[in-house]
C-alpha cells in the first residue's frame, strides 16, 4: 500500500494499517527466521512455538507502533514539520482514545499465544514476554522514555535481536547456545538500522521538540558511521560462523545481498535527506528480511 498524505483521509481500516507502519514489519519476521533456522540446524524445530513466536513478534512490534503514535503526538514532537509518513492520531485519522484502545487490543491478542508458549517452553516465557511489551511500551513512554533519551538503539537492538533471535530458538530447543546469541547480532544490527535511518531523516525536527535520539546526539556525520558499522558487524557474523562453528560455506550465502546493503549506504552518504530517505528506510527493512532469509537458508544447508 502507497503512503498517503496528511491531508488524505483514510478509511479506519487503512489507517490502523497505517499506523501499524508496515514497511517496518519486515523487522518482526528477521529474528523469528534466524531463531527457527538454528533450532532446525539442531533438529529442534517446532513448527507451533516458531509460528506463535512469530505472531507475538508481529503483535508487539504493532502495539509498539500504535504506543509511539499515540505517546509522540502527545508529547509534540510529530509536527508539521515531520517529513516522515503521517502519523494516525496527529493526522486525525484516529482519536487518541481509538489508539489507546488500539493498542490495549492487540497487547491482549498476545496472551493466548504467551499461554501456549509457557506451557510449551516454561515459564521464563512469560517473564520474557512481559520484559518485551514493558520496554516496547517504555520506548516512548514512561518516566524516561528510552527514544527520546539516546536509548531507542539499544533497545531495539537487544529486544529485536537478542531477545527475539535466542528467544525463537529457546522456546523450541528449551535450551540457548552460543550461535544462538552470536546469530542475534546481525538480526538485531540491521534491524537496529532501520531506526537509525527514521532517526537520521528526522534529526532537525527531533532536535527542535528535545527528542534526544542516537542520531540527534551523534550528528549527521556519526549516525552515518553507525549504519555502516552495523552494516558491518552483520556481515562479519556468517564468518564467524563457518570459522569458528564449523558450518558449512552455505552460511556465507547473505554475502549474496551485498549489492542491497551497498545501495542504501551510498544513498545515505550521497547527502540525501528528508522525504527522500523514506526510501532508504524502506530498502533498509527490505536488506534486513533478505539478509535474513539467506542467512537461515545457509544454516540450515
Amino acid at each position: 500500500m502507497e503512503e498517503i498524505s496528511v491531508q488524505e483521509i483514510p478509511s479506519k481500516l487503512t489507517a490502523w494499517w497505517l499506523a501499524a507502519r508496515p514497511k517496518t514489519l519486515p523487522a518482526a519476521v528477521t529474528p523469528i527466521l534466524i531463531g527457527s533456522a538454528l533450532a532446525l540446524h539442531a533438529n529442534a524445530f517446532r513448527a507451533g512455538p516458531a509460528f506463535a513466536a512469530l505472531l507475538c513478534a508481529l503483535l508487539i512490534q504493532i502495539a509498539t507502533n500504535y504506543s509511539n503514535d499515540l505517546l509522540d503526538y502527545k508529547a509534540g514532537t510529530d509536527t508539521e514539520k515531520r517529513t516522515g509518513p503521517a502519523r494516525a492520531v496527529a493526522s486525525k485519522w484516529l482519536s487518541e482514545r481509538e489508539m489507546f484502545w488500539g493498542t490495549v487490543v492487540v497487547i491482549g491478542l498476545t496472551v493466548p499465544l504467551g499461554l501456549y508458549l509457557i506451557a510449551n517452553a516454561g515459564i521464563v516465557v512469560l517473564a520474557i514476554g512481559l520484559l518485551s511489551i514493558a520496554a516496547g511500551l517504555a520506548y516512548t513512554g514512561g518516566p524516561y522514555p528510552l527514544a527520546y533519551n539516546g536509548l531507542g538503539d539499544l533497545f531495539v537492538f537487544i529486544f529485536f535481536g537478542g531477545v527475539a533471535t535466542v528467544g525463537t530458538y529457546f522456546v523450541q530447543a528449551i535450551q540457548v547456545t552460543p550461535e544462538a546469541f552470536l546469530a542475534a547480532v546481525p538480526a538485531g544490527g540491521l534491524i537496529t538500522n532501520i531506526l537509525v535511518i527514521n532517526n537520521y531523516r528526522d534529526i532537525d525536527t527531533d532536535s527542535e521538540t528535545n527528542k534526544q535520539t542516537m542520531a540527534v546526539k551523534l550528528g549527521k556525520s556519526g549516525t552515518r558511521i553507525e549504519y555502516l558499522f552495523l552494516i558491518f558487524v552483520s556481515y562479519l557474523i556468517p564468518l564467524l560462523f563457518l570459522l569458528a562453528f564449523g558450518y558449512s560455506g552455505w552460511v556465507l550465502l547473505p554475502f549474496a545481498s551485498l549489492p542491497l546493503a551497498i545501495k542504501p549506504v551510498r544513498q545515505l552518504y550521497s547527502g540525501m535527506q528528508g522525504i527522500e530517505l523514506n526510501q532508504v528506510l524502506a530498502e533498509t527493512a527490505r536488506l534486513s528480511l533478505i539478509f535474513a532469509l539467506l542467512f537461515s537458508i545457509g544454516i540450515v544447508i
